[in-house]
């Protein structure tokens, strides 16, 4: 089995887009940057921030927007939970959100989970092809949904039909658009049915630090 262990996003500037997610997430670790075209709007992807609690929710989105970061849709209650969603000035959307809808304790900026959704166009034929591949399948709902296993600590992976993608970030896809997103994980670099381009191993690591150089 493998799983997702890196993410590296396309950036014009990739100093500006490190600083950009330090300081609205305190992300230094979890998500690479490379030189690319970035700044696209469209890309079939979200990236989530699952927090604990609706202040860690505020505190976030708060921080990205200071950053530079445009608001998609503000923060409110839902019936799932607490969230609000932003797009980062390289163009990628990102989704802040809690199931909670009250505050239990002392207010953090602690993350505890980060999920990669991508847009696909046929769920069930998606999940199929990474479960071929070794991806194994934590869970599933029909053609509305599916979430891969993952390590401790890593970046979790999940797909979604592209047009719920866009209802839920308010964003109409381009289909001309660059993904402006590279995966990394597994034993070969491949293309999924989707376009999403994985690279072996931690490539993306590598190639954060090949562009710092």
């Amino acid at each position: 089995m493998f799983t997702l262990q890196t993410i590296t996003l396309d950036a014009t500037d990739p100093t500006d887009a490190r600083a950009f997610y330090d300081k609205a997430f305190g992300l230094t670790d979890q998500i690479s940057v490379r030189q690319g075209p970035g700044t696209g709007t469209g890309r079939p992807f979200t990236i989530s921030l699952v927090v604990s609690q609706p202040s860690t929710v505020d505190s976030l989105v708060d921080s990205a927007l200071a950053a530079g970061a445009i608001s998609l849709k503000p923060v409110e209650k839902s019936f799932w939970g607490y969230g609000g969603i932003v797009q980062a000035p390289d163009g990628s959307v990102w989704k802040i959100a809690t199931s909670a809808k009250k505050d239990r304790g002392p207010a953090t900026r602690e993350i505890d989970d980060i999920v990669l959704l991508l847009g696909v166009a046929d769920v069930k034929a998606t999940k199929k092809f990474y479960a071929e591949r070794g991806l194994g399948v934590k869970r599933s709902f029909g053609g509305k949904y599916a979430e891969f296993e993952a390590a401790p600590g890593a970046v979790q992976l999940a797909i979604y039909p592209r047009h719920a993608l866009e209802k839920e970030t308010g964003v109409a896809l381009d289909p001309a658009a660059a993904y402006g997103i590279v995966l990394g994980g597994g034993g070969e670099a491949f293309t999924d049915p989707d376009g999403f381009t994985w690279q072996a191993g931690d490539h993306g690591t590598h190639d954060r630090d090949e562009h710092d150089r």
